[in-house]
C-alpha cells in the first residue's frame, strides 16, 4: 500500500510547520462551523468535479446548490433523524451560537440550522470520524437530489395541467 494512504492526510498536516491539533470537544461551536464549512465545501467541489471537467463557472454554481444555507438547512432536517445523541448536542450549540455576522439572503432560521450542519461536519471530521461525516454527507445529498427530482416530477405534471393534457 501507498505510504500516504496508508498514513492520511492528517499525518502530512501534522508535519507543516506551527500545525497543532484542534480538540473538538473543547472548541467553540462557531470554530467547528469555520472548520465544517471548509471541510464540506471541499467535499462538494471534489464530487462535482468528479462529474467530469467543465467551465469552473458551472462547477462553482453546482457546489453552490450544495453550500448555500438553505441547502444545508434543508439536509440537516433530514439528518436530525438519524443523530446519536452527542452529534444532536453538537449541531444544537452551533446553532444556537451567536454569530457575528448575519446571514445573507437567508432566512435567519435556515442560517442557524446551517451553522448548527456546519458545526456537526467540523466536529466528526476534527473528532476524526470519518465514517460517520461521509455516512451523514451523503444521506443530506440524497435528500436534496430527493427533493429536486420530486420537483422536476411536479413541475412535469402542472405543465402538463396547464397544457390541457
Amino acid at each position: 500500500m501507498e505510504k500516504g494512504v496508508e498514513n492520511g492526510l492528517e499525518f502530512y498536516l501534522s508535519r507543516i510547520p506551527g500545525m497543532k491539533s484542534v480538540d473538538p470537544k473543547t472548541s467553540s461551536p462557531l470554530v467547528l462551523a469555520y472548520i465544517g464549512d471548509c471541510v464540506f465545501d471541499l467535499i462538494m467541489k471534489l464530487r462535482v468535479t468528479g462529474f467530469g471537467n467543465r467551465q469552473v463557472h458551472k462547477l462553482h454554481e453546482e457546489t453552490s446548490r450544495y453550500v448555500q444555507a438553505s441547502a444545508q438547512s434543508y439536509m440537516m432536517r433530514t439528518l436530525q433523524e438519524h443523530l446519536t445523541p452527542e452529534e444532536h448536542a453538537v449541531y444544537r450549540r452551533g446553532r444556537n451560537a451567536r454569530s457575528v455576522s448575519p446571514a445573507k439572503n437567508q432566512s435567519i432560521t435556515d442560517y442557524r440550522r446551517a451553522t448548527g450542519f456546519e458545526a456537526l461536519i467540523g466536529y466528526l471530521y476534527l473528532s476524526q470520524s470519518y465514517d460517520r461525516l461521509t455516512e451523514l454527507v451523503a444521506l443530506g445529498i440524497e435528500s436534496m437530489e430527493s427533493a429536486g427530482e420530486e420537483a422536476e416530477q411536479n413541475a412535469e405534471v402542472q405543465a402538463g395541467e396547464d397544457t390541457g393534457n
